[in-house]
């Protein structure tokens, strides 16, 4: 594993994009991996391992997130901003095609990259988001992100992300421990905090919400997709991913006992993403 970053630019500022590069420098195969929306880079660690045997893969800290800077302007948080951000990095890579995975946020970002004309993504798993997002998931995840609590020891923290990330559905203590120390930020006083820019919750606090139509977005992709859901996922609906599941060249998975959102830490999960990008 190596770590390296790239330039993003927004209205006020340069600021650094850190990412995690896994398996050859070299190969022209990339694969990039983009968290969700309060999480970083690092999420994708035994992912990333996995794949790298295969390919270059990219693991970004999104602007906010991980290692990445913080914005000067809170309003610059969103989907405008990460797409940017983004076509830097596949630029960075010098391929002409990539593999993308993304979970929520990050899947999105791959949703919207895709459906532009002569987009690079070649191939694409969306993990546990998709063509609608429900205003009752979007109300969850506002009741935390951008909170910033902060705890006497990182075991509080860790603690504290076991009920927020509950539907994570993580089996065993090293994925919780692995998932904290990825996301958390010790301060000068000794607390421990969520290593993301609180400002990324500003627009939960400041907008209505509501049920998102993607679809535009959606039917507008033309390359191969995989779509993995949580089999208890508040995001990603059943009937959601069912109507996905009915355009060409989609195909999907259901992941038992998950909600919002698998993880890929497990060799089950793994090998549904191994054994789609890989194939034929």
């Amino acid at each position: 594993m190596r770590e390296s970053y790239v330039l993003g630019f927004s209205q006020t500022a340069f600021h650094r994009i850190v990412y995690t590069e896994w398996g050859d420098a070299n190969n022209p195969r990339v694969l990039i991996c983009a968290h969700g929306l309060s999480r970083n880079g690092r999420d994708f660690d035994a992912l990333a391992e996995a794949m790298s045997r295969d390919y270059r893969v990219l693991c970004p800290d999104f602007v906010g997130r991980g290692k990445s800077d913080w914005l000067q302007n809170k309003v610059g948080y969103g989907y405008p901003q990460y797409l940017f951000d983004m076509t830097v990095l596949i630029a960075r890579t010098g391929a002409e095609q990539v593999d993308w995975v993304g979970t929520s946020m990050g899947g999105l970002t791959g949703m919207f990259i895709a459906a532009r004309p002569k987009s690079p993504i070649r191939k694409m798993v969306i993990n546990d988001v998709g063509s609608h997002i429900p205003m009752a998931g979007l109300e969850r995840i506002g009741t935390y992100v951008g909170t910033n609590p902060a705890f006497d020891s990182y075991e509080a923290y860790k603690e504290h992300l076991k009920i927020i990330a509950a539907p994570f559905g993580l089996k065993t203590e090293a994925q919780w421990d692995q998932i904290a120390r990825s996301s958390v930020r010790i301060a000068a006083d000794g607390k421990a905090h969520s290593n993301c820019d609180p400002g990324i919750g500003d627009s939960f606090r400041t907008t209505a919400v509501a049920d998102v139509d993607l679809s535009p977005f959606w039917n507008a992709v033309r390359c191969p997709v995989l779509v993995t859901r949580g089999a208890l996922s508040d995001l990603l609906l059943p009937e959601t991913y069912s109507a996905m599941l009915q355009k060409p060249g989609v195909s999907g998975v259901e992941i038992p006992g998950v909600g919002h959102a698998p993880m890929f830490l497990d060799d089950e999960q793994i090998s549904i993403v191994r054994e789609f990008l890989l194939e034929d």
